[in-house]
């Protein structure tokens, strides 16, 4: 399919989401699409059959595993490492044995976190180590236990160095994340305090305290304390406070809320309903909304409207290259 008639598709895509919930097609903005071999993690299943590890994904609506030799949408040394990580997993498997496997190429070097049904022990866990050093990996961690670290791995978010817990969610490229944290900015210039929903490690918690003080919000208590951390060791930031919450259960009242110039929502595809309910009630003049699920995103946007905002460009960033996901942003705006 020509790029052209790629990103039309995709962009009529959201358009007939947002279309059921009385949202003019007019507001949706054209798709800015990230460059090929750019994502930077992924989850790949591997199981050693037939005396060689076989590393890839899922055949649709099957356990049987497509064998990956290339990718035009991972980095290109992820790619590399996976071909590496055949020797690694062939010498670690036993027969018959699938484990899944996490990759992450942070600023440091790749992160591998291993999940799989055993517990290693010593002999293992050196040839593991052996490996790492061999392969370049920064840290190896087994059900969630760091078995090799030679450095932890690293991300920035503005001007800020974040150390990353084992597992963390990032945005899949970094192109993207640009786009999305100058939007962010942009929507929330001039405003003196924001709170930041759903927070993660600080994508947006930690550019957006160069200009205002910030409230992060979030129920993962590793990637608050991360955040936490990264906010303390960066000069020229804006008071930065953490409270762990879950926001499906417990959202911020709209008497919490209040206290507030701006709030950011970047929710998991299953939106921020309950949170929703009350930003429809309070009295915050500006809401920056990211989602990567279309659906949710014209749900709780339906329920903002009602509640008396009005809502901006809607920008489609497309980080799931060729495939039916799509990450969108937009403001929000009260009187």
């Amino acid at each position: 399919m020509p790029a052209g008639d790629y990103r039309a598709a995709k962009k009529n895509d959201v358009i007939a989401a947002l279309a059921p919930y009385g949202f003019e097609a007019s507001l949706v903005d054209d798709v800015i699409s990230v460059p090929p071999n750019t994502r930077r993690r992924t989850s790949l299943k591997v199981k050693k059959q037939g005396g060689k590890a076989e590393i890839g994904f899922h055949a649709r609506q099957s356990h049987s595993i497509v064998d990956m030799w290339e990718c035009r949408v991972l980095a290109p040394s992820l790619v590399t490492l996976v071909q590496r990580l055949r020797e690694m997993m062939t010498a670690l498997l036993r027969e018959g044995e699938a484990a899944e496997l996490h990759l992450t190429q942070s600023d440091t070097g790749p992160d591998l976190a291993i999940r799989w049904s055993r517990k290693p022990g010593a002999p293992q866990t050196a040839e593991i180590a052996r490996w790492a050093a061999k392969l370049k990996i920064a840290r190896i961690t087994s059900n969630g236990d760091v078995l090799f670290e030679t450095a932890q791995p690293q991300i920035r978010f503005g001007n800020a160095r974040v150390k990353l817990p084992p597992e963390t969610f990032l945005q899949p490229t970094r192109e993207g994340e640009d786009i999305l944290q100058q939007k962010v900015v942009e929507i929330f210039k001039g405003a003196k305090s924001v709170a930041d929903l759903f927070s993660g490690c600080g994508t947006f918690a930690l550019p957006l305290a160069e200009q205002a003080r910030v409230h992060a919000v979030e129920l993962d208590a590793p990637m608050l304390d991360t955040l936490a951390a990264a906010a303390r060791a960066t000069q020229g930031l804006k008071p930065l406070t953490t409270e762990k919450r879950d926001l499906f259960k417990r959202p911020l009242t709209a008497a919490e809320l209040n206290r507030f110039d701006a709030v950011l929502m970047d929710p998991p595809r299953a939106g921020a309903l309950a949170q929703a309910r009350e930003l429809a009630q309070s009295k915050v003049r500006r809401i920056a909304y990211v989602s990567c699920d279309t659906a949710t995103f014209a749900r709780d946007a339906r329920l903002l409207v009602d509640g008396g905002y009005h809502i901006g460009r809607v920008l489609p960033v497309d980080q799931f290259l060729w495939s039916s996901h799509i990450e969108l942003v937009a403001a929000f705006t009260r009187g």
